[in-house]
């Protein structure tokens, strides 16, 4: 067997549909300028738009949107090739190619180290280019035979730099457009590749069509795809009658035919019809070679199959069988292939999306993993009678990450019956805005002069319901996922959508299991959680009691644990509450499945105590402080960009949230053992102070997951340049460690919470110099896999927030960037429970009530000696001090 290298100019697969990624070569490579970079499109008719992306810089104008009018874009028409000093992008109309060169990121900066934090992106210069430039532009001829409505195209670049095109034609065959290099001349040429060509030396002319096989409307490639060689192009036809075909562009001849019925169980139904639903997809490795993957669709089923393409010396082509997969009845979107997992992107019968996942080559079973999608806020929202609608609906639509700030302008403008368009607004604006929308709505259709409270409370709820349900069709409408977007050289995977996208984080071991459905749950390995395999099954079974539990608690349960933290009140008297209720309204004998479960527990206690150390952040270490001077200049801005701290911070919101919905049925659970204090559970009451001592520590284990969700939901001011770096000043005379280290900066449009500014502005670069600023490790010889990076960056992020760490870096930076208020908030939620740093927290009240204005509130806060970072202060001194401070 021959690997067949990969020459650079060749793109990544595209793919199929509306929606498609492109990946640099070196993304993957810690040294390189593309590091983290990648460029995404979305097409719509005769509308494409790109965007690059970067998850280490913020690049500008990095999105163009451009039409060609009259010419709809083909399923897969955009594809993006990378040469030295060029990316070039290859474009298929139904009428037209194009193509455009832009400047390779490599050639556009002056350093090959970036150090700012905003770069220019490739299409910073894009409105220069011609498009009717007759070089890069040519109207496909009305060649006979080329099919019509193709739902299939491929493009790339020769070794010589000639842009190919290749479209089906209406015979079977592939025509293939050829425009010479931009900067040498040449003619345009067309070429069809036909499976005759095999033999076409030896039977033409004479020969009637049948004999020499010449290609039919049943063969009519329906997705095409291309490997390139250094000089050769081989071209992969996926057709109607079931068949793979192969081509050489360079020889012009169909090297290999391979019926793919063979591999898969065939009826005659489905032999004699048209295959209009397979899809095909490519992987190469340049140890293990060329990976196909085949996606065959049959009436309520589906199989993928992945080959190997297996050559002799001889130049005889074949396909080595690896592996056979079913599917379930769920319509395909996209799918993605490496050298050893397929990804898939389906719509269920609900129309809802399911992301899976399998590794091919080591599960045998063949059982899909499941990827956990963010779901869509809730179809209503509940409003209490002691509630303000307008107040209660802001809330809800403007929680980070609940509503995207295209989905709220697009129902702004629906809703107020298009007489204005409101683009480009900030969050701040874009509320107000909506407000004043209801509002104005509101008056116009309240006819009475007067009305009653409950009237008005009513009339409020449906006006704002309104706007809500059209806040969340447009919200469904843009988070549907269009395809996937791998990136081999990261193992990045990411969902595109309209005008946004996705990315895929592992996930830990415990929310996997709490997150898992049933049936999975129950097929789980349990090798697979913990080397003891008793305790593994003692885990599993009591994680299915706390999704039981989680199951049975409504919305008015669920709310009394919310208030009792808002509220400082002990969860446990929460939890004691929430079982009662449970307890009442058990009408589907829950409380006795529980108890059943139980009893399949071999030691529930030790079983507990292992859930708690796994959601357990505490340390008894100083986090060790970075010395920023000495980072290395090329990882400075390691997923430094936007897009990166958001993806960080998110995952942390998510752990926070899953981790508080465990704890909380956690503590649900062990009040029910202690008011069951069954032999058969607890072994005869003996380890009763044991659960009591469990019951203790996972109260503040809830209580700080709760704080790390209310962070990373609560939005940073807007703080002006000037007084920002006022207050950095004032700040200096402490000796607060890192405060000088905060660089003033203006918030973006989008809303940016604590938890988010915290991570850029200190704790990532805590982070990247633990995890880089090893001895001996040589940074350019290290490549970056998102899977590991991001997990890894998640574990050393928690313990930064985690509110019993002696690390006091998240409140120091509150205070460094003026959020008072969030502080003062931060604090009060910290208190009561918290007795790790109660000094450094006493300071920083007394700070914030400074700052606010409250300066009577100082003094009932200090005791005798007050302790921030390190530094101890008298009363009398820190008295002496704050006259540096503005009051």
């Amino acid at each position: 067997r021959r690997a067949m290298c990969r020459r650079r100019g060749c793109p990544s697969p595209p793919a199929l549909g509306v929606a498609g990624g492109f990946c640099y070569q070196e993304s993957g490579q810690l040294a390189a300028v593309t590091r983290n970079r990648f460029v995404r499109w979305t097409t719509s008719g005769d509308t494409v738009e790109l965007v690059e992306e970067s998850l280490d810089v913020n690049l500008l104008n990095n999105a163009v949107r451009f039409r060609i009018q009259g010419c709809p874009f083909l399923p897969g028409g955009v594809h993006l090739c990378e040469v030295q000093s060029h990316l070039v992008v290859l474009l298929i109309t139904g009428q037209t190619v194009h193509r455009l060169l832009l400047p390779h990121p490599a050639r556009m900066y002056r350093s090959e180290l970036i150090t700012e934090s905003q770069v220019q992106s490739v299409f910073t210069d894009i409105g220069k280019i011609n498009f009717r430039d007759p070089v890069n532009y040519y109207v496909i001829p009305s060649v006979p035979g080329l099919a019509s409505n193709s739902v299939a195209s491929a493009a790339w670049l020769s070794s010589e730099g000639e842009a190919l095109f290749a479209l089906p034609s209406a015979s079977g065959g592939i025509f293939v457009l050829k425009l010479p290099p931009h900067d040498a001349p040449g003619t345009v040429s067309v070429v069809e590749l036909k499976q005759s060509s095999v033999v076409q030396r030896f039977l033409t002319g004479w020969m009637p069509t049948a004999i020499r096989g010449d290609c039919g409307p049943s063969d009519l490639p329906i997705s095409l795809s291309v490997h390139c060689l250094d000089h050769d192009a081989f071209l992969f036809a996926l057709c109607q009658d079931h068949k793979l075909r192969m081509w050489s562009y360079k020889d012009q001849m169909c090297l290999m035919v391979a019926d793919l019925l063979e591999f898969m169980p065939v009826s005659r139904d489905l032999r004699l019809a048209a295959g209009t639903g397979h899809r095909l997809r490519l992987a190469f490795s340049q140890s293990l070679g060329l990976y196909l993957g085949v996606y065959m669709h049959a009436p309520k089923r589906g199989q993928f199959c992945v080959f190997q393409l297996v050559s002799t010396e001889s130049n005889r082509y074949s396909l080595d069988h690896i592996s056979s997969l079913f599917s379930s009845q769920e319509t395909l979107v996209d799918f993605a292939l490496t050298s050893a997992e397929i990804w898939a992107l389906w719509h269920n019968e609900e129309n809802q999306t399911v992301v899976k996942y399998i590794n091919f080559e080591q599960n045998v079973a063949g059982q899909w993993n499941q990827v956990f999608v963010q779901p869509l806020p809730e179809e209503e929202v509940t409003v209490r009678h002691d509630q303000d609608p307008r107040e209660t609906y802001l809330e809800y639509l403007f929680t980070p990450g609940r509503f995207t700030n295209a989905a709220i302008q697009k129902a702004l403008q629906i809703f107020s019956q298009g007489t204005e368009t409101h683009m480009d607004l900030t969050w701040d604006e874009l509320k107000k805005e909506v407000t004043l929308a209801v509002e104005n709505e509101f008056q116009g259709s309240v006819t009475e002069y007067e009305c009653s409270l409950e009237e008005f409370w009513q009339l409020q709820v449906e006006f704002w319901s309104k706007l809500y349900a059209c806040c969340l069709q447009y919200q469904e409408a843009l988070s549907r996922p269009l395809a996937l977007h791998l990136n081999p050289y990261t193992n990045m995977v990411c969902l595109l959508k309209k005008g946004s996208l996705s990315f895929l984080v592992p996930c830990s071991l415990v929310d996997h299991l709490y997150l898992l459905s049933n049936e999975h749950l129950l097929t789980e390995d349990d090798a697979a959680i913990f080397d003891d395999l008793e305790m593994s099954r003692d885990v599993v079974c009591l994680v299915q009691c706390l999704r039981l539990i989680g199951e049975s608690i409504s919305m008015e349960m669920a709310f009394i644990m919310e208030m009792a933290c808002s509220r400082l009140q002990p969860p446990e008297k929460a939890a004691e509450q929430i079982l009662e209720d449970l307890i009442a309204n058990d009408t589907e004998n829950v409380m006795e499945d529980i108890h059943s479960k139980l009893q399949e527990i071999r030691n529930p206690i030790h079983a507990i105590g292992v859930l708690i150390r796994e959601m357990d952040y505490e340390t008894d270490a100083d986090m060790e402080r970075a010395h920023h001077l000495n980072m290395r200049m090329n990882l400075s801005q390691l997923y430094g960009s936007g897009t990166a701290v958001n993806v960080v911070c998110w995952g942390v919101c998510k752990i926070a949230t899953i981790r508080f919905l465990i704890c909380r049925d956690l503590l649900i659970l062990q009040q029910l053992l202690l008011r069951l204090e069954d032999p058969m559970v607890l072994g005869g009451g003996q380890l009763f102070q044991s659960q009591q001592d469990l019951l203790h520590r996972t109260s503040p284990l809830l209580l700080s997951y709760y704080l790390i969700r209310w962070a990373s939901q609560c939005l940073a001011s807007d703080v002006p340049i000037d007084t920002l770096e006022s207050n950095l000043q004032h700040l200096s005379v402490l000796e607060l460690a890192d405060t000088t280290a905060l660089t003033p900066h203006k918030l973006v449009s989008s809303p940016q919470t604590i938890v988010e500014l915290f991570f850029q502005e200190v704790a990532r670069k805590h982070i990247i110099a633990r995890l880089f600023l090893q001895p001996n490790t040589s940074l350019a010889e290290t490549s970056l896999n998102w899977p590991h990076l991001i997990t890894a960056i998640v574990a050393d992020f928690l313990p930064l927030l985690w509110p019993s760490n002696p690390s006091f870096l998240f409140p120091e930076c509150l205070m460094g960037s003026c959020q008072y208020t969030q502080l003062q908030e931060y604090i009060r939620l910290l208190q009561p429970w918290c007795h790790v740093n109660m000094g450094s927290c006493c300071f920083m009240m007394g700070r914030c009530y400074l700052v606010m204005g409250e300066g009577h509130k100082v003094r009932p806060q200090l005791p005798a000696w007050v302790c921030c970072t390190g530094i101890w202060f008298r009363p009398l001194q820190l008295t002496k001090i704050w006259f540096f401070f503005p009051v």
